[in-house]
């Protein structure tokens, strides 16, 4: 039975399906947890139906497990889905994510249990329906669901009388840029016609959407500020220290970063290429000076929230740096670091609520010499601090790598000073991350938890956290496994637009176009003959810089190839100028 067409409907709506079935079931014992693990569980399972059904050789720019049916006449909306190299990690991230949540969930959530893990499935599914959709519209449609159950997780289970306001705070900030997307979305449509990914992308291509840059401009800025809000962004980050510290632990594993991070590479890039690589200057600076601030903040913090909240924006902004740089080094490196935050920051927030479950505390002074009575807590700690600040052989590294070598692959001296500017990161990462370690687990014992009889980790929390320890391991020693995907996304991402005449200021509705798959295909086709066309009639003039920054790329690839014992697949445009 070939269950390709209908799989990713089938993985965002189970966990629908399961909420449905607690809310109808009583809240008796550990009934609510061990509905939801199950729920969780045959989620993650169906999820990896995507890596081992994957056809690694397909061509960059392809969707694949497509599931395209009209939804709604008019407006033209679909009920389309796919992935494709970069949503579909996300995708299995995400499963992987939700039964380590609930697990680790098990007995920090004693009241109203029933809404706790109903609101959690909800949030699952507003962050599948994010990754697979490939019509705005239908986006648009979970990613204002994913701020619901999200601003309810904090409001209702915070662990202060702040989770209000910072609930508040956490909706109005992502809510209101979420309104001026809407708009943006709604000229789109009124520009174009089509809602559909695959057509919006194929006209911005061929700079067919509209011939009024300024309205184009506005639109890229509409959607570029709503999604770097919800990364967050250097310095639209306000939102983000107050909801990671009062947001239970299952809710703070999935706050910050994928969402936005997807967003921008899938939307923001693929339909804004020409504003997104003229803005990109400006982008890159702000993710270097995130990448510092956020660190420089982190290490004079006392609470160990608040010093994981900067660090996540630390981290963030690494991504934001890398895949601004639009050279393939960097855009692999930012999607693989974008999974790396959710597995590094994810393992990182389990064990401070662990550790917060046994001494009701995030203050560090309270703390001091527990390496001794919790050695399995200390072992953890220490392997998720060493993938945080990029030791080699773990996951943390693979992806900083990448974003700094595609940092100084730029032809642009301003990109390659920033770069410059965030290898600092790395060394003050290193600098609170082990003094949070030395601070808690060595040192003198506290005379505030030296008397309180706390046992090391049970079970059940060696069963959440063993594996994301070996998820660490095996992302560092053979990330090929991963690359193979996120390769042929990062490939496509940074190609050059096809330069041609903006459509005329008149033309609002292009032709119509059907069929993603055909229209890709087009594209690729018709953008690799203008070229061709263009080199023959110019002699193949190609300047020296330009050259020189291909030779250049071509052997800081290499240096990449031999840290992943692998090679990374060659686009075969950028072989042919290459050859030209």
């Amino acid at each position: 039975m070939n269950i390709d067409h209908t799989i990713l409907t089938v993985i965002t709506f189970v966990p629908l399906a399961g909420a449905v079935l607690l809310a109808l079931l009583p809240d008796k014992g550990k009934l609510m947890q061990w509905g939801a693990l199950a729920v969780t569980l045959i989620t993650f399972a169906l999820t990896l139906h995507l890596p081992f059904h994957y056809d690694y050789t397909a061509a960059a720019g392809t969707f694949q497990f497509e599931q395209n049916r009209e939804w709604i006449t008019s407006p033209a909306i679909h009920y389309h889905l796919g992935v494709d190299g970069l949503s579909m990690w996300l995708v299995v991230l995400t499963g992987f994510l939700a039964p380590l949540g609930v697990l680790i969930s098990w007995n920090a959530i004693s009241d109203r249990k029933k809404l706790f893990y109903i609101l959690f499935l909800l949030q699952q599914v507003a962050m599948l329906g994010i990754f697979v959709s490939l019509d705005l519209f239908l986006y648009y449609a979970f990613w204002e669901l994913s701020l619901v159950p999200m601003t309810l997780l904090i409001a209702t289970f915070g662990r202060t009388v702040n989770r209000r306001r910072a609930a508040i705070k956490y909706f109005l900030y992502t809510f209101i840029p979420s309104a001026i997307l809407l708009v943006g979305m709604l000229w789109l449509y009124a520009s174009t016609g089509t809602f559909q990914l695959p057509d919006l992308a194929q006209l911005a291509a061929t700079h067919s959407i509209s011939g009024n840059s300024a309205a184009l401009w506005l639109a890229s800025l509409a959607f570029l500020v709503a999604f770097a809000v919800k990364v967050p962004a250097f310095p639209l980050h306000g939102w983000l220290s107050d909801a990671v510290a009062e947001a239970p632990t299952a809710a703070v594993m999935v706050l910050a970063g994928k969402l936005g991070l997807y967003s921008i590479l899938r939307f923001s890039f693929s339909i804004f290429p020409d504003q997104s690589r003229q803005i990109a200057p400006l982008m890159i600076a702000l993710g270097a000076i995130g990448i510092v601030y956020g660190a420089l903040i982190a290490l004079v913090q006392k609470d160990l929230k608040q010093l994981a909240a900067y660090g996540t924006l630390g981290h963030v902004s690494v991504v934001i740096l890398g895949i601004f740089t639009f050279t393939i080094a960097g855009l692999d490196g930012g999607i693989y670091a974008t999974l790396n935050e959710g597995i590094g920051g994810g393992a990182l927030f389990m064990l401070l609520g662990i550790l917060y479950e046994r001494y009701g505390t995030y203050d560090m002074r309270d703390y001091g010499g527990l390496a001794a009575k919790l050695p399995w807590m200390v072992t953890l700690f220490v392997i998720t601090t060493l993938s945080v600040i990029g030791l080699p052989m773990l996951n943390g590294f693979v992806g900083e790598f990448l974003v700094l070598t595609g940092g100084l692959e730029s032809l642009i001296t301003h990109h390659t000073r920033w770069t410059v500017l965030a290898t600092t990161g790395v060394i003050f990462t290193a600098s609170y991350m082990l003094w949070m370690i030395q601070r808690v687990f060595y040192g003198d014992v506290n005379d505030n938890t030296a008397d309180v009889p706390a046992p090391d980790l049970d079970a059940r929390e060696h069963l959440s956290l063993w594996p994301m320890a070996a998820i660490m391991l095996l992302m560092g020693v053979a990330s090929p496994v991963w690359m193979r995907a996120i390769d042929s996304a990062g490939t496509y991402l940074a190609r050059e637009p096809q330069q041609t005449q903006p459509a005329p200021a008149n033309v609002s509705r292009p032709p119509s176009v059907t069929g993603s798959r055909a229209i890709l295909a087009a594209s690729n086709h018709d953008i690799s003959g203008t070229d061709r066309k263009a080199d023959d009639a110019a002699g193949v003039n190609l300047i020296p810089a330009a050259a020189d920054a291909t030779k250049k790329e071509l052997r800081i690839r290499n240096i990449a190839t031999i840290w992943t014992n692998s090679t990374l697949k060659t686009d075969s445009k950028n072989g042919t100028e290459v050859k030209k």
